[in-house]
């Protein structure tokens, strides 16, 4: 088991920043990939950002490139997402998860099914 803590959330202005983190404990060591979902009022869950414990590959949601980076600290077992230039869509609970299997990784990354543990998320909200 791998339990997931987000935290950074909170209230910015557009065209602010926020740092979110999530810091992983339990059977770490597992973790293939960790990433970042957000979820706004009366929509689907959607993929924000990813990246590969070892090697440090990325993958970004494309409204999102150029304005958020995905980063990890794997001594901490902490992954963080640094947002700039925020907008007000970016407002959204914003969800940490973990995808534990290794392998075929580049054609699911953006599926949430792909990642087996998940944190309680963070409320970002963005106002105009």
């Amino acid at each position: 088991q791998v339990q997931l803590v987000e935290s950074g959330g909170g209230l910015v202005q557009a065209g602010g920043s926020l740092r979110l983190s999530c810091a992983a404990s339990g059977r770490t060591f597992s973790s293939y990939a960790m990433g970042w979902f957000r979820q706004a009022p009366g929509k689907e869950r959607e993929f924000v950002a990813s990246i590969i414990r070892i090697g440090g590959n990325t993958y970004y949601e494309p409204s999102v490139k150029g304005r958020f980076t995905i980063s990890r600290e794997n001594a901490k077992n902490t992954v963080y997402l640094q947002m700039n230039s925020l907008k007000p869509e970016d407002t959204a609970v914003y969800y940490c998860a973990v995808r534990a299997a290794y392998g075929s990784y580049s054609s699911i990354y953006y599926r949430a099914p792909a990642y087996d543990y998940w944190g309680q998320g963070t409320q970002v909200t963005v106002s105009s």
